[in-house]
């Protein structure tokens, strides 16, 4: 594993001044155009080079284009490859979070590398609250920024939710919490140099994740790790209380929450679907009397626990957790709970996370249209299943990233009757379906599919929904839930995770009107 030198390269933003800067990949994402305007603005030589053609990078370099505060005459551009001379002659390069220094004959002839998150914590001043894990991280992250906003704080949200913190950097000072998603890539790019010291850190649940590029469970969680690396006593880390699958589950602990609070110098609270033992502090789930759900905090200096979260807007049990998580934050931000309750309870969620955004009627038959494109690990794609009390219409399928589809496998198979089985399947074809089909079929589980195309698998999907509706029956649904959940990668068929999310609504838009 790399380990980099300590501090940024840069002590000032005089320094950046007439340095030939190097940026690995320019992107669709709004990453490397966050450089640019970065960079640009503080009067760096810029070489930006991607193995996109520009042809496919046309809408980030027609935003260039665009902007009048870049200096384009400081710009050169290499598409369609990467030189050596452009790395082994840039002052610094900065690199793409997802690129493995190692066996990169690119990166190993680099004088200094950076990413934008270690330059954005250089230079903030920012309290930072800083997120990891598995799953659930961006609905975290999403509604802690929303929290803070309306509870009084103006904060900025960044990192692998799209957004680099370069963007908002020189907006930043000691009163602005900064909240940042961080992936594992992102996280190593910070090992050795000392810079991430969140004030909040926060580990959502752990899950096998990224298998295909880190080769085993023991690596990705190294990485994970950094989160609370340099974190001291004065800092809160939270991480999850309850027992980790089977699968995944460490030597001697029974979870990786408890390596990870056994390990950090921070004081430790945890989460937990229900009560926390004596003499654990942090958060858990309750049903009141009336048999509603409440999210309860009890910290080391209170005498009795507090409710902080209940009546909440976005469907799920996992949100549940999500959202509570958040709350924690924002209690230990000094937001009376009072307060969170009612922001908490108003969140709707986030683009792309059981993000419900269309409604179709066929007879008298509504059906609810939900997108979780950035579920792409197949225990996301399990739980969004069983996020809805009304039935669900299952949309998954995609590209393998190496992982196993136990969790999955089991919801769908639902043997032991503990889940509720979609009223239908649908499937995108790809090397994870494949895996999947053959345990679908042994099972005698019906799916339709594989589709080559979304286009096709909608058109046939709403000639399912007239037959469906066409059927009178006094016990038939009155209304269902069609959820696009992959619960893989989006290679070959679309650009990336987003791109997958907005053509689908876009199309479903379309053909279901």
């Amino acid at each position: 594993m790399h380990v980099y030198p300590k501090g940024c390269f840069f002590k000032s933003f005089n320094d950046i001044k007439d340095k030939k800067i190097t940026i690995m990949g320019l992107g669709l994402n709004g990453g490397g155009l966050a450089a640019v305007r970065f960079f640009s603005k503080h009067g760096a030589l810029i070489t930006v080079t991607d193995m996109k053609t520009a042809e496919q990078l046309k809408p980030t370099l027609d935003t260039i284009e665009n902007d009048k505060s870049i200096d384009k005459s400081r710009i050169t551009y290499i598409f369609g490859e990467h030189r050596i001379e452009d790395f082994e002659n840039a002052d610094v390069v900065i690199k793409n979070p997802g690129v493995k220094i190692e066996g990169n004959k690119y990166l190993e002839k680099a004088r200094v590398i950076e990413s934008d998150m270690s330059i954005f914590l250089n230079f903030t001043k920012s309290p930072i609250i800083a997120i990891t894990g598995s799953k659930g991280k961006s609905s975290t992250v999403s509604a802690i920024h929303y929290g803070l906003n309306n509870c009084g704080y103006k904060a900025f949200l960044g990192g692998n939710i799209t957004v680099s913190p370069l963007t908002f950097l020189e907006e930043t000072n000691e009163e602005t919490p900064v909240v940042l998603e961080l992936s594992s890539w992102q996280l190593a790019d910070l090992r050795g140099r000392g810079l991430l010291k969140p004030h909040i850190c926060l580990m959502t649940k752990i899950v096998a994740d990224h298998q295909n590029w880190y080769g085993n469970m023991e690596n990705y969680i190294e990485d994970k790790k950094l989160l609370y690396a340099d974190q001291d006593k004065g800092c809160y880390s939270i991480f999850d209380f309850d027992e980790d699958e089977p699968a995944i589950k460490p030597a001697n602990f029974e979870s990786w929450g408890a390596v990870f609070a056994s390990e950090t110098k921070g004081t430790v609270l945890r989460y937990s679907k229900t009560n926390l033992p004596k003499g654990t502090f942090g958060v858990w789930q309750e049903k009141n009397k009336n048999g509603s759900f409440e999210g309860k905090v009890l910290l080391p200096y209170m005498e009795k626990a507090e409710v902080i979260l209940k009546g909440l807007t976005v469907p799920g049990e996992h949100m549940k957790t999500n959202v509570l998580n958040a709350a924690l934050v924002l209690y230990l931000m000094h937001i009376p709970a009072e307060k969170i309750i009612k922001v908490l309870g108003s969140w709707s969620g986030i683009e792309h996370r059981l993000q419900y955004f269309h409604t179709y009627k066929s007879s008298k038959t509504v059906y609810k249209f939900y997108n979780d494109t950035c579920s792409t690990v197949p225990e996301a794609t399990a739980a969004a299943s069983q996020s809805f009390e009304k039935p669900v219409i299952l949309i998954c399928g995609g590209t393998d990233k190496g992982l196993v589809f136990d969790k999955l496998t089991e919801t769908l198979i639902n043997s032991k009757k503990l889940y509720k089985k979609p009223d239908s399947l649908w499937l995108l074809q790809g090397t994870a379906t494949e895996k999947l089909t053959p345990i679908l079929d042994e099972n005698g589980i019906k799916y339709n599919g594989p589709y080559q195309n979304l286009l096709k698998l909608l058109e046939e999907l709403k000639e399912y929904t007239y037959a469906t509706s066409s059927v009178s029956s006094e016990n038939k649904p009155k209304e269902f839930a069609i959820v696009f959940s992959p619960g893989a990668t989006s290679f070959g068929m679309f650009t990336n995770e987003f791109d997958r999310g907005y053509k689908f609504m876009s199309a479903v838009k379309e053909m279901f009107n």
